[in-house]
């Protein structure tokens, strides 16, 4: 049985004459790691403050865990964790004692085990007993995640949960979520760093203006927009007969030779790199390398949100 652990309907927010979320439909499954995107001033951060009851919806409704927010919204937010874009002051404590708090705040019996192994995951804890005030940008970002980690909560709802972290600290982070993931715990990220949305998220909502123009898994998203994707083919030496067989695969488009190189642009869909490689063979070549081009998150996210706005959001 599907699990849900969040789940908006038709959620709206107006400030006056402005529509900061319009008729927003999330749904957010265990297990699922779902990466939440959008321009500056698209209407992320509103939709954030409204999943946590941080303000009141205009119109529409808000589930957590199958329950509305409004019933015992206390009990509900004890199983989120959250991490804001910009990580709390800490005042006078330590790293070690500001996790502590924290999960005395959510009746966590005897952390101590939990607490080690996050800090040990994230390479903090030589570092537990210094002031996290004292704290680089990137630590206390990643203290941020113990935080939010600490009481084992059900949905994580991250706020650009790798800014300021170096290469080695973002597979750090990288591999706490993950766990979290596959213990059954569900993730919804919002960041601008989309290499990494597109390395882990199982499904991406694009919002711009308020409204969600786009969700899909990434290959979803890529057929949506009709990109090609190209498999660059290297040979010893190219047989003559090679370019009407691979011609004849069905989803080759063009096909580009130059010298004991090819190009093959092919349209979205299925995987023909092996179909590929059984032309090359039958037609007699050796096949040196062979690598495929695709879109990424990057550039899908800059067709939709700037080409293809009133197309896609009536693609569904």
């Amino acid at each position: 049985m599907l699990v849900r652990m969040l789940r908006t309907e038709n959620l709206s927010k107006s400030y006056d004459s402005k529509v900061a979320v319009h008729d927003l439909n999330l749904n957010i499954a265990a297990g699922e790691i779902y990466g939440f995107l959008g321009p500056n001033g698209a209407g992320k951060t509103t939709t954030i403050r409204l999943l946590l009851g941080l303000l009141k919806p205009t119109n529409g409704r808000i589930f957590l865990f199958d329950a509305p927010l409004t019933d015992d919204i206390i009990a509900l937010k004890r199983r989120i964790g959250v991490v804001a874009e910009e990580p709390p002051p800490a005042g006078r404590m330590t790293a070690w004692e500001l996790v502590q708090f924290f999960a005395d705040l959510n009746h966590v019996v005897h952390p101590g085990g939990r607490m080690e192994a996050l800090f040990h995951a994230l390479e903090l804890w030589d570092d537990r007993h210094v002031l996290a005030a004292a704290y680089s940008r990137g630590m206390r970002q990643k203290l941020s995640l113990i935080r939010a980690l600490i009481h084992t909560p059900d949905l994580l709802i991250l706020d650009e949960p790798v800014s300021g972290l170096d290469p080695f600290g973002i597979r750090q982070v990288r591999a706490v979520i993950e766990a979290h993931r596959a213990q059954g715990g569900a993730v919804l990220i919002s960041s601008h760093i989309l290499s990494e949305v597109e390395r882990s998220a199982n499904r991406i909502g694009i919002l711009h203006h308020g409204h969600l123009l786009v969700e899909d898994s990434i290959n979803g998203i890529r057929a949506r927009i009709g990109n090609t994707n190209v498999v660059h083919i290297e040979l010893l030496a190219v047989p003559e007969s090679l370019p009407a067989q691979l011609q004849a695969i069905p989803e080759v488009q063009k096909i580009e030779t130059r010298d004991t190189q090819l190009t093959v642009h092919l349209a979205s869909g299925r995987d023909a790199r092996p179909d590929i490689f059984q032309a090359v063979v039958a037609a007699g070549g050796v096949l040196v390398t062979m690598q495929m081009e695709e879109m990424s998150l990057e550039d899908a996210f800059v067709t939709i949100t700037h080409q293809n706005v009133e197309q896609l959001a009536g693609a569904g």
